[in-house]
């Protein structure tokens, strides 16, 4: 089961893109909708067929939104966090062959594709760094064993 914890950006985010869907997209993709349907035989009709399709995805994706935003617990940053990882932390480490990564760690709703540098709360390396201190290490289970991480700087954004 995932995690139900966002961080405020992300839960801003996921809003702005209800809002979107919801005022802005849905009564254009409706337009078209009304527009083509008017042409005649639907079965032919490209136009129709594909904004339809789209009205579905748009709609399906509203509801999921619509459940999921009241269910999500904000989590916002507190003085008592600093200095350890817990969620919301932006986590520098490095392995002993030198390699360095810098991440932030958030609620698996907020991980996209184009978002490299944030990790999920559920993933394994989350959860083997949370609570640690700067200079601890983290061992990682992995498919390929376990991996040694040492942590070199934790970030807050204080907001």
């Amino acid at each position: 089961m995932k995690t139900k914890l966002i961080t405020l950006e992300g839960y801003n985010k996921l809003r702005i893109e209800h809002d979107y869907l919801w005022k802005e997209q849905r009564p254009e993709v409706t337009k078209i909708v009304t527009w083509a349907a008017g042409l005649g035989d639907r079965s032919e009709n490209a136009d129709y067929q594909f904004n339809k399709r789209l009205l579905r995805q748009i709609d399906r994706r509203v509801r999921y939104l619509r459940k999921l935003l009241p269910e999500l617990k904000i989590v916002y940053y507190a003085p008592e966090q600093e200095g350890k990882v817990f969620f919301g932390a932006t986590v520098e480490i490095e392995n002993d062959a030198g390699d360095i990564k810098t991440f932030k760690i958030v609620g698996p709703e907020e991980i996209y594709d184009e978002r490299k540098d944030y990790i999920s709360i559920d993933s394994p390396m989350a959860r083997a760094l949370l609570k640690k201190q700067v200079d601890d290490e983290a061992v990682v289970s992995t498919p390929q064993g376990d991996k040694t991480w040492y942590i070199n700087k934790i970030t807050y954004i204080k907001k």
